[in-house]
């Protein structure tokens, strides 16, 4: 398990969609609408420009790195909580769970199972958990239906 991918409120960004999923289909569809010669092209369609510069930054550098490691919405109360109370997991914070958590367990029904791993059998258990879902092609969708 990469450290850096462990968000404060305890989702793992390996298992997140965006990364898993979408990523890898970025670098693929940038890879053939490139070899059909679209970059030769994309200024003649509207809002083109934009399009594969999104397309080539998602494909080259990827979307997401982590909150931890900066990206993320910085907006992002958790992360800012977290980082004010130097806290390396929400889970691991006395004041856990909080009212800031209410509209991820709503999103992130499994995070509230994943945060009792973290508190009470320790990150070994919890990196076990996370490592184990990204084996089996596991992803955070997000719906509440992981």
């Amino acid at each position: 398990m990469n450290k850096k991918y462990t968000c404060y409120c305890g989702l793992y960004c390996e298992n997140c969609a965006v990364k898993v999923k979408i990523e890898p289909a970025s670098k693929i569809l940038y890879e053939e609408m490139k070899k059909a010669g679209f970059e030769e092209i994309v200024h003649m369609i509207p809002d083109g420009d934009s399009f594969w510069s999104f397309l080539k930054a998602m494909a080259i550098d990827g979307v997401c790195i982590s909150c931890r490691e900066g990206s993320g919405n910085p907006e992002c109360a958790v992360r800012i909580c977290a980082k004010e109370k130097n806290v390396e997991m929400c889970a691991l914070c006395e004041s856990y769970p909080c009212e800031l958590f209410t509209s991820f367990f709503e999103r992130y029904p499994i995070l509230k199972h994943d945060n009792s791993v973290l508190r009470e059998k320790g990150m070994d258990e919890w990196s076990k958990l996370q490592d184990e879902r990204r084996k089996r092609g596991f992803t955070y969708t997000g719906t509440g239906n992981e």
